[in-house]
């Protein structure tokens, strides 16, 4: 097999306005599996400060050490084991790296059996994720740090495109602005349901006042209310909390989520943070039964990025999946979610292509 990685820069439509950072752009580089009939799987891994991932850090990763495994490997369905049970690539690999390795893999997989990737990984306990159709699932939609009346105005417009989840950005050095915010959005879209994200803006004494007040909102779930790296502050918080407590920078990877197990409400569960949608399964297979439910998020991608976590939509209480309505052009499609709804469709593979007019930058064979 044969590996080659492309690097793209993608723009947001806007400036996303967060507690701790404003972001315009990220870094792309899409990473291309190809077996030896010529079929092509393609993942993608994005820059992330937060993550400690650059797209050179990614490329070298992919290049110096994928692209020879892959090459040592008879075919992608042995290189997928190999990737599933520890052998195929080093100990400290990036986990935004090997998402986009298990989603080259599951893409080249998936079109060489004739079945969508959702079908590969096997059905929910729904029925959902089944060979038969399609995932479909609602997911949120992002306003970030911003006045009022333009948190109302986006509130209303995506409500009016089919949004029913919207999730709003809060951690602003006046909470008054935040809680401001949240009713603005209320009364702009009464009948949409509301997510919280801080990213760890508050302490634990702030968040135990303000999580009411939220409450009597109608926020429905918050994430991260706390700082990362107290894991024990945020159990005790989702303890008292009249809101959903959702883990997201505390639940990184499978050892931080199972030591929340039944101690938070949810952990959000994002690819680039975890390693993949095979990482993804083993988290949410060790949440069972725990009473913490599942959050599927993501970084500001494109679609091929976003992909992956689409054809396990039917697996998360909470769906988060709208990084690629973020961007100013999407080099990709077939994920959909312009009008609230993402849908993994049954064609094989991730079911993505590159979209109308796109131009590819040139790649970087292994």
């Amino acid at each position: 097999m044969r590996l080659t990685v492309r690097t793209a820069t993608l723009e947001l439509r806007t400036p996303l306005r967060i507690s701790r950072s404003v972001m315009a752009r990220r870094d792309a580089v899409w990473l291309a599996v190809e077996d030896d009939e010529g079929v092509t799987g393609h993942g993608e891994a994005v820059s992330s400060v937060y993550l400690g991932l650059t797209a050179e850090r990614a490329k070298h990763a992919l290049l110096g050490h994928a692209a020879p495994a892959l090459a040592r490997q008879p075919d992608p369905e042995t290189a997928l084991s190999a990737l599933l049970d520890g052998t195929l690539l080093p100990r400290g690999f990036p986990p935004g790296a090997m998402a986009a390795v298990d989603s080259a893999l599951l893409d080249l997989v998936g079109k060489r059996a004739g079945r969508p990737v959702h079908g590969l990984l096997g059905e929910s306990e729904s029925g959902d994720g089944d060979d038969g159709g399609e995932v479909v699932a609602a997911t949120a939609r992002t306003i970030g740090i911003t006045d009022t009346a333009d948190a109302a105005a986006q509130a209303g417009e995506l409500a009016a495109l089919g949004f029913t989840v919207l999730k709003i950005k809060a951690g602003s050095p006046d909470p008054a602005d935040d809680l401001d915010r949240v009713a603005a959005v209320r009364d702009a879209a009464p009948g949409v349901r509301l997510l919280l994200d801080p990213n760890g803006a508050w302490t634990p004494t702030a968040a135990g006042e303000l999580l009411p007040r939220f409450a009597a909102l109608g926020v429905e779930a918050v994430e991260q209310p706390t700082a990362a790296g107290d894991p024990e502050a945020l159990a005790r918080l989702a303890e008292r909390s009249p809101v959903p407590v959702i883990a997201d920078e505390d639940a990184a990877g499978y050892e931080e989520a199972l030591r929340l197990a039944g101690r938070v409400h949810g952990v959000n569960i994002k690819l680039a943070k975890c390693g993949g949608a095979h990482q993804a399964l083993r988290i949410r297979a060790a949440l069972d039964g725990s009473g913490t439910e599942v959050m599927l998020g993501c970084l500001a991608a494109s679609s091929l990025g976003i992909a992956p976590a689409v054809h396990l939509a039917a697996r998360a209480r909470w769906v988060d999946l709208d990084g690629h309505l973020l961007l100013a052009h999407d080099p990709w499609q077939g994920i959909g979610g312009a009008d609230g709804t993402v849908r993994a469709a049954a064609r094989p593979g991730l079911g993505v292509g590159p979209a109308p007019g796109t131009s590819r930058p040139e790649g970087d064979p292994a």
